[in-house]
């Protein structure tokens, strides 16, 4: 864990941060990390029950969590969200891009137009629309942190998810280019790259798989598991802190040791 100079685990008090797919696994654990240590949060998702939820149950502890819904793969319904966030928040000094989908594992050349194009426009464009919206928000306000939550897939190759693969490559390629191009107005790009979590997506992936396949699945990271959201939670209320400042442009692979 890490700790500031006063002792205290990634400071976040006061940080006012936008969460999208905040309604499950990374996003919820991390909307209701990030409160529990004094942010203010909106989360963002679909799944208006789920995030309802996620928002109550941090109000329930004493929190600052809001839930409005949005399909990020609507740039109007972003601009929505991004101007809830202002004015519920008063300014946004951090976006987490997690809104994401998978597909079923299938060989490249079976996967379906519909699989790719729905792959390609929630994983992909809607992180750039989120990216887009935060760039609008953060530069009258002297800047800010926009953490895109990618994969390994977007780092290495990814056999029977090819669409997911494309569309994490691309979160990398947007992630570093903007890391530059936004660096001088002090808005910085970072990306959160994880293995397979054990959260409900993965959950779902691993139940098309058979028992040989989940297994070797598991046992593809050298700690012989799947990681845990509080991990990578924790990994992103870091990187939301002021304890990152110099980090610009990473990919911050949370793997388990697949990659090493």
């Amino acid at each position: 864990m890490t700790l500031n100079t006063n002792g205290i685990a990634s400071d976040v008090t006061g940080k006012r941060i936008l969460i999208t797919g905040g309604a499950s696994g990374i996003g919820a654990a991390s909307a209701l990390l990030l409160a529990s240590r004094g942010a203010k949060v909106v989360i963002g998702d679909m799944a208006e029950e789920m995030g309802e939820s996620v928002a109550q149950q941090g109000r329930d502890a004493g929190n600052s969590i809001v839930f409005k819904k949005v399909d990020v793969t609507s740039g109007d319904e972003v601009r929505t969200l991004f101007d809830f966030a202002v004015e519920t928040l008063g300014g946004l000094d951090v976006v987490v891009n997690n809104a994401g989908i998978d597909h079923k594992p299938s060989p490249m050349h079976e996967l379906s137009d519909d699989d790719f194009d729905r792959n390609i426009a929630v994983n992909l464009k809607g992180v750039w629309h989120c990216m887009r919206a935060a760039v609008n928000c953060m530069l009258p306000n002297g800047g800010g942190h926009v953490i895109n939550v990618a994969s390994i897939a977007g780092l290495r190759s990814a056999p029977m998810i090819s669409a997911y693969s494309a569309a994490k490559h691309g979160v990398m390629g947007l992630t570093k280019s903007a890391a530059h191009e936004y660096a001088r107005a002090n808005i910085r790009f970072n990306a959160v790259c994880p293995s397979f979590i054990d959260t409900p997506m993965v959950r779902n992936t691993m139940a098309t798989m058979d028992e040989r396949t989940q297994q070797a699945t598991i046992k593809a990271s050298p700690l012989r598991r799947l990681g845990n959201v509080s991990e990578i939670s924790s990994a992103i209320a870091w990187l939301a802190s002021d304890e990152s400042g110099f980090m610009n442009g990473h990919a911050f692979t949370l793997d388990g040791g697949m990659l090493a």
